[in-house]
């Protein structure tokens, strides 16, 4: 534990994953170090600004009171609200950023030492690591400041309606949930604006899961050039030359200079209820025909790990609820410091089932992982590891004690959980929210949807 003014910053045990000296060093490469000692040390706001993200239902001054709960025995200062706004623009947001980079990465959370990497369960396939890009909305505080960057949602009134909307894009390894690489800014700029950006985290050895919204040609080109493979949905009318056709049912095409697999897959998933079917094409660069297709198809139903990524995120550390900060700057910090709680998780639960080969990394709790690292926040326990490192360490054996059930094949309608409107939503007609059922997934290869070109 620091002493003097320094005491109150620390993360609890995830101290152990951002250390004191990684947060001095960002500040050092940013300046963003203080001029003078002071009540509000730049380290302190950094981890004051990293707790908020572990606490986000309560304001920075009951946070400041959490960091402060298990440092018995040490005079510590309370400062005024408007003192910890000023230290907050006096760090700015470059410091977060750069420690947002030192802890995403392909490898961060995903790599087994020794000859069992590739073979870490769900999160490795035909030695490639499985990824997924997508994009989801946060929503900012309702002010002028934030409005000059971020826009409300339109009515087809001409009117504005809800908060203004932060569009963040993200890549994310399938198996760990490990953030790679993510950025975010208006939603006036659509995903493939912004996946541009992610693509100097993709490389040889990774296969990269999208949906339709990616199926842009040079988007596909730009991410094949990083020499990273792609399985991505296209539109089930989208006519693609039929270059030659394998003995799966599967087809090679090029999408401009991008040679591809063509699968036409019919996926029908059978309940109680009833079955529902729907066509799925899909298109991707692994081209040898030994790779089967219908292990390709079930491969893409990875993709909805970077959902439960977002949910996780919006849903379990911020519960719902609207960003805190009323600047853009504010609103780029609290993201960043979002990320990296989400991350430094990430990686507890990660590294908890690192050794266990037996367990898949997504059966460790989210939830149970963020209020073991609160508990231990508000303890101040476990800020600096004894002479015996336990990578597990507290966090990890709570996760490890209440692990997930194995992945059960499970189906519920697609419905909006939480409309602007009192009216059911056009894309709930004729939907039931109930509980979700068991399910038994089919899936047969289709025929090729394109004539063949005249010989």
């Amino acid at each position: 534990m620091a002493g003097g003014c320094f005491a109150p910053g620390h993360l609890g045990e995830l101290t152990r994953i951002v250390p004191f000296e990684m947060v001095d060093a960002v500040l050092a490469e940013t300046g963003s170090v203080q001029q003078r000692l002071r009540l509000l040390p730049s380290r302190v706001v950094v981890y004051l600004l990293l707790a908020a993200g572990l606490c986000a239902e309560i304001g920075l001054s009951q946070v400041w009171t959490r960091l402060c709960a298990g440092l018995t025995g040490l005079a510590v200062a309370t400062p005024a609200p408007s003192a910890i706004t000023a230290a907050r623009v006096r760090v700015g947001v470059a410091p977060l950023r750069a420690l947002f980079d030192l802890l995403r990465g392909a490898e961060t959370g995903c790599v087994r030492v020794g000859e069992g990497r590739a073979g870490r369960p769900g999160v490795f396939w035909r030695g490639r690591l499985v990824t997924a890009v997508d994009g989801s909305i946060l929503c900012c505080a309702d002010t002028a400041a934030n409005l000059t960057v971020f826009s409300k949602g339109g009515s087809s009134h001409g009117t504005s309606t809800g908060y203004p909307m932060v569009r963040v894009l993200a890549l994310v390894a399938c198996g760990t949930r490990t953030i790679i690489d993510a950025v975010f800014g208006s939603d006036r700029t659509g995903e493939i604006g912004y996946a541009h950006q992610l693509l100097g985290s993709a490389r040889a050895g990774m296969i990269v899961l999208a949906d339709r919204n990616f199926a842009a040609s040079t988007w596909i080109a730009a991410l094949a050039a990083t020499r990273a493979d792609l399985l991505v949905r296209v539109k089930n009318q989208r006519r693609l030359p039929v270059c030659k056709i394998l003995p799966d049912g599967s087809f090679l095409s090029r999408i401009g200079r991008v040679e591809v697999r063509v699968i036409t897959a019919q996926v029908t998933i059978t309940t109680s209820e009833g079955c529902r079917t729907e066509t799925y094409r899909l298109i991707t660069t692994v081209l040898d025909p030994h790779v089967p297709a219908l292990e390709i198809v079930a491969l893409y139903h990875e993709r909805w790990e970077i959902e439960t990524g977002f949910a996780e995120l919006k849903s379990t550390s911020l519960g719902g609820r609207v960003l805190r900060s009323r600047t853009p700057t504010g609103v780029a910090q609290e993201i960043y410091a979002l990320l990296i709680t989400y991350q430094t998780l990430r990686i507890a639960i990660s590294d908890a089932t690192l050794d266990r080969s037996d367990i898949d990394p997504d059966r460790g709790s989210f939830t149970v992982a963020l209020h073991a690292a609160r508990d231990q926040l508000i303890a101040a326990a476990g800020v600096i590891a004894d002479t015996v490192i336990d990578l597990v360490g507290t966090i990890g054996h709570h996760v490890l004690e209440q692990l997930l059930p194995a992945r059960r094949v499970r189906t519920n309608p697609r419905v909006v959980k939480r409309a602007i409107s009192k009216y059911v939503a056009s894309s709930a007609k004729g939907r039931h929210r109930g509980p979700n059922r068991p399910a038994t997934t089919t899936i047969d290869i289709q025929p090729i949807l394109t004539t063949p070109p005249p010989t």
